[in-house]
């Protein structure tokens, strides 16, 4: 008995990185599933309501053993009821999951526990199909870009084939984290969008198929409000080919339906001041984020290659209706490849990253609302921005604190912290006693004058590009 329960010490054998199996059913589960299979209690001599308050604090990282243990331990442990009581008893953690791309166009999901700094490899994502016929030639070109996907190989690839587009790979999806699950929205199977949508309980390590989007959707954006998945923009294939959407839903978990939400207005566009612009300029959604109880969706005109910044607008959920950003938010609001905007919101302030194609010189920049203006928080972010990657670098907060997710030197990917000044008192070293001190995490870049950063994890992907990355509370 005391073996089995050692397993739930912070020291639980879980090899630093290892790939948890998507079916149980092996011959480890076997062996062991007989050892209280006998007893009708959890941990014989204890009743089960004080066996669940002792799982309920054992570390999240060693439910992938104690699962193993028998089949009742297993069915509690993936009971909603345990992850219920763990907020209740404050015993939630924060894990980064984090989306990359092999050179092979494949996407893959790995876990990242920061306690214990220890990865997990997610199941496959399943197999995508496309849900029409695939539209032929490049009507909609324009409408072909994202992090998933590199313009100019796409350019060389397709000129002078008529089928091109029948060949274009899985791209385009949206990735979004609600209720305690990752969601996979919509995407290009060849060219046509999708309406699917996948979720992963990370729980029961299992990815399942969620209602679809009302309409097929590639490059949208979502955003968390109340507790609900919301989904803006994007594109879609309509009978002249792929043209960009205004309209925007809204996905509830708890009753796995979608909602209609009013489209957005894209005021800016409207008011150009020939028809002949209106015709070039296509106005397209290149972020969302929950900000003060509201949706902020920065805007952009776009004709390949060209970015307009226009502002943007938010959403107000009480009101159900859109009215325009703020000028200095929106026209200020810091843009990377492909004008997509990169922020957070951390202890209610709105950050957003500044990247730059030269090394050690990314910023990111906080917003005051008081003045509606960006300012530079920190001056130098530590990251080296590879002219071949989609997505050099991404912003994530976790832990109270502001992260970059980037490749360093080596191509490794690390995962780096922010810490402040301002949080760190008068020295760094006052963290020191703190989760993820110094002591544990001696790798520390060099410091600027406002914040010292610390490697917290790192793992080597090989060609693996990033894409995407999300934070769950469980």
């Amino acid at each position: 008995m005391g073996a089995i329960l050692s397993l739930a010490g912070p020291k639980c054998k879980t090899s630093e990185y290892s790939e948890v199996p998507q079916n149980d059913g092996c011959k480890r589960q076997k062996i062991s599933s007989n050892i209280f299979e006998e007893s009708p209690r959890l941990i014989p001599s204890l009743p089960d309501e004080i066996s669940i308050l002792i799982l309920a604090r054992i570390p999240r990282i060693c439910y992938f053993n104690l699962r193993l243990v028998s089949q009742k331990w297993k069915a509690t442990i993936m009971t909603p009821e345990l992850l219920k009581l763990r907020k209740e008893l404050g015993r939630t953690e924060e894990w980064v999951y984090i989306l990359t791309k092999s050179e092979d166009d494949k996407l893959f999901w790995h876990a990242l526990d920061p306690s214990s700094r220890k990865w997990q490899r997610l199941p496959p994502l399943p197999s995508i199909l496309c849900e029409e016929e695939p539209s032929k030639g490049l009507s909609g070109l324009w409408n072909m870009i994202g992090p998933s996907i590199n313009i100019a190989d796409l350019l060389r690839r397709w000129l002078g084939r008529k089928d091109a587009m029948d060949e274009i790979p899985f791209c385009g999806s949206a990735i979004g984290a609600v209720n305690g699950c990752i969601y996979l929205l919509g995407g290009f199977s060849r060219s046509s969008a999708m309406k699917c949508v996948w979720r992963f309980d990370p729980i029961s390590n299992v990815w399942s198929e969620a209602n679809p989007m009302s309409v097929g959707r590639a490059y949208c954006k979502t955003g968390i409000l109340n507790n609900k998945l919301y989904v803006v923009g994007g594109v879609s294939r309509g009978p002249g080919g792929l043209s960009p959407l205004r309209s925007a839903e809204v996905y509830d978990p708890c009753s796995d339906t979608w909602s209609q939400v009013p489209s957005m207005p894209f005021s800016k566009a409207q008011a150009l001041p020939t028809p002949f612009l209106v015709d070039m300029l296509k106005p397209i959604a290149t972020g969302m984020i929950s900000y003060s109880g509201r949706l902020c969706v920065p805007q952009s005109l776009y004709s390949w290659p060209f970015f307009v910044d226009v502002g943007g607008e938010m959403y107000d959920p009480e009101t159900n209706s859109w009215t325009e950003m703020p000028v200095g938010m929106g026209e200020g609001w810091p843009a990377r490849r492909a004008g997509t905007k990169v922020s957070v919101v951390v202890d209610d302030e709105l950050y957003a990253l500044d990247p730059s194609n030269s090394l050690d010189s990314g910023k990111i920049k906080v917003y005051d609302q008081r003045e509606d203006a960006w300012k530079v928080v920190i001056g130098k972010v530590p990251i080296c921005d590879f002219s071949d990657a989609e997505s050099p670098s991404l912003l994530a907060a976790f832990h109270g604190k502001l992260h970059v997710i980037a490749k360093d030197a080596s191509r490794q990917i690390e995962v780096l912290q922010a810490d402040l000044r301002d949080d760190l008192g008068s020295s760094p070293s006052s963290s020191s006693s703190s989760p993820g001190s110094l002591e544990e995490h001696p790798d520390l870049l060099p410091e600027s004058d406002t914040v010292v950063w610390k490697v917290i994890a790192a793992r080597d992907f090989g060609s693996a590009e990033l894409v995407s990355c999300q934070v769950l509370e469980i």
